[in-house]
């Protein structure tokens, strides 16, 4: 048998048959179920052979495109040794490329013999054509923008109504142009992969609208790309010619076969000890790095191809730019904790399909040693925590905070060395939106259904006068007004910058912090109520930085004349200034290139955080305001961030 043979996993149609292969160490038998046309009645069964490998294989002649097919495997029930085997459960591929139906949560899907056919997504045999892989568009030091598919596209009055919620719906000319307004670099898709419900969600009403729960890593949910990988390639396609990349966020975490009680779906039924990571001696037990039930085994040789696998087929057959990667350390876990050099990151990053891709690590997870932030390889920005919560401490206008937001400004020097790797953020979907954390001292959940138990109580917030919504003009303007310093901040600031989809114009979940099951106005972008001034200052802050290199560099600012920090005098700060632990006002001044004029200048960020005016002076007179071109004269609004060119 060749070694490419030996290599290849799923379904693979070749020129007069198709190869089935799935890898288990501990099933006693496997077998491959075909189903009809309609996914609905399994029309043959046939055993399949297994080899030295572990690697389960049956060919067979005349199937085409289209065929439905699932596995069924045999061995010992006894979930308190971690076995799982029980031929009634049918069980998606873990290479499945596309499924006929969604998952669908039902409480029988975890009873021992009962037949789940009738419940479960069947697999599809699919035929892919190669996309055109080109370098990434995306670069460090670039706009990410976070996009909950179907929030984000589902309410847009000139998206088509039968593609808006859908991945096809991003590739639409008014979509495209909402991003180029604000001059996004790249995307990045919250999962899109099939996912399945949480099981306490059905009896509250509530279904999950994120999709971090997935069963199947390389299909994708056929709810957001009914289309398939075809539809994916396709607005891949349609935002590189925009000069938009596509980064996917991709869960190789856990899965939604959760605890002991879960559904037996796919990796569970076909070999629990080999995918999932178990307490030592105690196999029962599974691990629970995730908070959310199981832990996959990424040091696993079958999981670490899993991975690497899924990640070369959306870089092959869709052409997508990079990957995000939630809860990131449980990739480099081993038995002895995280590891930078393990052989499964190393594995994703040395992949010459992989190499040039963007890599962007969560670099947190609840288990032991899971906050990892600066600890990623050399390849992989990370997104920065530290810096969310220092900009957020420093407006609300929390003491002795002036030092931490300069170093978050010059790249955080505190957690990368060289080179700042970082991902800067003020928000992301998990939490709440800028607009909302402007507008609520205290978390609103309550539409969860778990009395506002859930999601973090400690946001760095405030309300600026009233909790949540208001009708008062001027808690409403002072609301906006902070909105665009914070944006200011964020643009401002040394490294790659992300923005979470509708805070550049204002969008609220009612002040709802953990709104995964709210897949419904709550988190649903209403396109008709966007705050167009926001949209407005976004841009310009958007124009800034691609007008000046300093920002999106990613060498660390030293202060060895490359940096200067300075005081209301336009003398240089002393001391005093950064240990005043009340502090309203920080200013900088950065060298460097203006692509507009050509020439080296000098660029001042002037921030004030007081609730009272300021006066700041420059040092030099050629001083202009950003954007409206205007002399600087020495007054700095309450809580603002001004921008002035040097001439």
């Amino acid at each position: 048998m060749s070694h490419a043979h030996a290599q290849r996993r799923g379904a693979v149609l070749l020129d007069k048959m198709a190869e089935f292969s799935v890898w288990s160490q501990h099933a006693e038998k496997i077998e491959l179920c075909l189903f009809d046309a309609d996914g609905e009645t399994e029309t043959a069964r046939y055993p399949m052979t297994r080899g030295d490998d572990n690697l389960y294989r049956i060919d067979l002649p005349s199937i085409r495109p289209g065929q439905r097919y699932g596995f069924r495997a045999h061995g010992i029930y006894d979930p308190d040794k971690g076995l799982w085997f029980d031929p009634s459960k049918l069980l998606v591929d873990p290479y499945a490329k596309e499924l006929d139906r969604p998952f669908v949560y039902d409480p029988n899907l975890s009873q021992f013999n009962f037949d789940t056919a009738g419940l479960v997504p069947k697999a599809i045999v699919t035929e892919h054509v190669a996309a055109k892989i080109e370098a990434p568009r995306f670069t460090p030091g670039g706009l990410i923008y976070e996009v909950a598919v179907k929030p984000f596209t589902i309410l847009h009055p000139d998206v088509p109504e039968d593609i808006r919620g859908t991945v096809a719906a991003l590739a639409h000319p008014a979509i495209i142009a909402h991003l180029k307004r604000i001059s996004v670099d790249a995307i990045e898709l919250m999962p899109i992969t099939a996912w399945i419900d949480e099981r306490h969600l059905p009896s509250l009403g509530l279904t999950n609208g994120w999709g971090y729960n997935p069963i199947a890593f390389m299909a994708l949910d056929p709810r957001l790309c009914p289309g398939g990988v075809e539809e994916l390639r396709d607005t891949v396609t349609a935002l590189h010619e925009a000069g938009i990349g596509v980064i996917l966020d991709l869960v190789f975490n856990h899965s939604g076969e959760s605890d002991r009680y879960g559904a037996t779906l796919s990796m569970r039924g076909i070999d629990n000890l080999s995918y999932y990571r178990h307490a030592q001696d105690e196999p029962g037990l599974l691990i629970n790095d995730t908070g959310t039930g199981n832990t996959l085994a990424c040091d696993h040789p079958e999981v670490r191809r899993l991975i690497v696998d899924t990640l070369r087929h959306f870089v092959i057959h869709a052409g997508v730019d990079g990957f995000r990667f939630d809860l990131a350390p449980i990739l480099g876990r081993t038995s002895n904790g995280f590891d930078a050099d393990s052989e499964t990151l190393t594995a994703m990053l040395e992949d010459e399909v992989l190499k040039d891709r963007v890599m962007i690590a969560e670099p947190w997870d609840i288990g032991p040693g899971g906050y990892q932030l600066g600890n990623f390889p050399e390849k992989f920005l990370e997104w920065n925590d530290r810096a969310r919560d220092d900009i957020r401490r420093y407006w609300r206008g929390d003491e002795w905070t002036t030092g931490a937001l300069a170093t978050r400004l010059a790249g955080s020097s505190d957690l990368f060395s060289g080179h700042t790797r970082t991902v800067n953020f003020l928000a992301a979907h998990d939490g709440f939106t800028l607009m909302d954390l402007v507008s609520n001292e205290h978390k609103h959940n309550e539409a969860n259904g778990e009395d506002n138990r859930d999601g973090h109580g400690d946001n760095m917030s405030w309300n600026n006068g009233a909790e949540g919504v208001t009708r008062d003009r001027d808690i409403l303007a002072d609301r906006r007004r902070d909105a665009e310093a914070l944006l200011s901040t964020l643009f401002a600031s040394r490294g790659t910058i992300m923005l979470t989809m509708g805070d550049e114009a204002g969008r609220s979940q009612r002040g709802n912090n953990n709104a995964y099951a709210q897949d419904n106005e709550i988190t649903w972008m209403d396109w008709a109520t966007l705050d167009k001034a926001l949209v407005e200052h976004t841009a310009m802050l958007s124009a800034l930085r691609k007008r000046f290199s300093v920002f999106s560099e990613t060498s660390l600012l030293t202060g060895d004349g490359d940096i200067e920090w300075i005081s209301p005098s336009g003398q240089p700060m002393q001391v005093s200034d950064w240990e005043n632990p009340a502090n309203p006002v920080l200013g900088f001044m950065l060298k460097t290139d203006d692509a507009t004029t050509g020439k080296a200048t000098r660029l001042a960020i002037i921030v004030n955080r007081g609730h009272t005016p300021q006066t700041f002076a420059l040092p030099g007179p050629n001083w202009r305001c950003y954007p409206d071109n205007q002399p600087w004269d020495t007054a700095l609004a309450p809580r603002s961030v001004s921008f002035c060119i040097e001439n």
